[in-house]
């Protein structure tokens, strides 16, 4: 299905700091935090409110009071309107903004917002009833360990499917550390001129210390220099493995938010009524088993088909690459140069606070296109599950 009549308003999007694991923002409800953030955003543009009429919560680790996600924090931005609360791994952006696209597209709402928000820090343990068990054992879970160590489909942990798809394509350790190397380059592009890049779409985080104190975090937190000569001494992280620490992402904390609507409501609520940002095509795969990281490349090829074009007609490409492998599998498949991709930064060097991680590769998407005089632009990446997401936007 190719898109018609869904937009994205020029600016109509944000996009928090990122902080690192048990960091700056460990300590906050990611559903609170989010929704003041966003608060705070939309008093900024100056918008009369009710802005939107439906929400889109996207959430993968759970917080306290998160039974009621996208109503609540509906009514800590004072919009009383209803929403609904997704989670779907580390394809949960695209998949809210999906969703909205399909409400706008069949005229059920007009407005939707895709409000994303997680903490990976501080994750929750849970526990069970066991019946069966003796004397009173519990079922428990480490919500983020234990389903980042082992897929209950096969018992292979993320980090395995990163390298059963390194062996896919023959990659080598040196063809990580290159990579890695040069994705944290692109990442300081992004830095120079005192962040003018981040500067068009970041917005600062408040959070209160106690009555006296508030501290304000207005830059990614926790991003570790990466160079030929660090990286070289590191081990892999899996005997035998050609994936390091510098190689793979982190986990982080932060929150994005999205508008979706029509094009004339587009218009009035952008920044620059002349920029137009069309949701195109939606894309979604599950590669086999323990395959995770080629499930990108399925889902891409589906969303550049419904939109009628070829990687070739695509301008910018961001991709969601928690793993180097991600990145040599998909321009080894797609024959592209790995230079092309991921200008200005990606979640292998920022981090991964889940949710709203490919919500801010779209936004980097928006505006390098911007810079670059329009044209497609293409994201895409892996989740969990051995699964696969990609949007194909243009911008005029």
């Amino acid at each position: 299905m190719m898109f018609t009549k869904a937009y994205i308003p020029y600016g109509g999007y944000y996009c928090s700091p990122f902080a690192k694991w048990q960091g700056s923002l460990s300590n906050e409800n990611s559903i609170v935090l989010g929704a003041a953030t966003a608060k705070r955003w939309i008093e900024s543009k100056g918008w009369e409110t009710p802005v939107f009429d439906y929400t889109y919560h996207g959430i993968t680790v759970v917080q306290k009071s998160c039974f009621y996600g996208s109503t609540w924090a509906n009514a800590m931005m004072d919009h009383q309107v209803p929403g609904m609360t997704i989670i779907q791994a580390c394809s949960t952006s695209t998949t809210c903004i999906h969703a909205a696209a399909l409400a706008v597209e069949t005229g059920t709402q007009t407005t939707p917002f895709c409000f994303l928000a997680d903490r990976m820090s501080n994750a929750p343990h849970l526990i069970w009833p066991n019946p069966k068990g003796p004397g009173g054992e519990v079922i428990a879970e480490n919500w983020n360990m234990d389903n980042i160590n082992a897929d209950p489909s096969t018992g292979q942990g993320m980090l395995n499917t990163a390298e059963n798809v390194a062996k896919l394509v023959n990659a080598t350790r040196e063809e990580t550390d290159d990579l890695a190397v040069m994705r944290y380059e692109q990442y300081l592009d992004a830095l120079k001129d005192d962040r003018a890049f981040q500067k068009r779409y970041m917005f600062p985080v408040e959070v209160k210390i106690n009555r006296k104190k508030t501290i304000t975090l207005d830059a990614d937190e926790g991003v570790t220099p990466v160079t030929k000569d660090g990286i070289a001494h590191l081990k892999p992280v899996m005997p035998g493995g050609i994936h390091t620490f510098a190689s793979q992402t982190h986990p982080a904390d932060g929150n994005a938010g999205i508008i979706v609507t029509t094009k004339e409501r587009a218009a009035n609520l952008s920044s620059d009524r002349y920029r137009t940002i069309q949701i195109i095509s939606y894309g979604f795969a599950r590669e086999g088993k323990a395959l995770m990281p080629a499930a990108p490349v399925p889902a891409a090829q589906m969303a550049l088909d419904r939109a009628g074009i070829t990687i070739k007609d695509v301008k910018v490409i961001k991709t969601h690459n928690p793993f180097a492998a991600n990145d040599l599998y998909f321009a080894k498949k797609f024959g592209i140069d790995l230079r092309t991709m991921d200008n200005y930064g990606c979640s292998m060097i920022f981090g991964h606070p889940q949710a709203p991680t490919v919500a801010r590769l779209v936004i980097e998407g928006i505006e390098e296109a911007i810079i670059r005089g329009g044209g497609y632009v293409l994201i895409a990446g892996c989740a969990a599950g051995d699964t696969g997401a990609a949007l194909v936007l243009r911008v005029d």
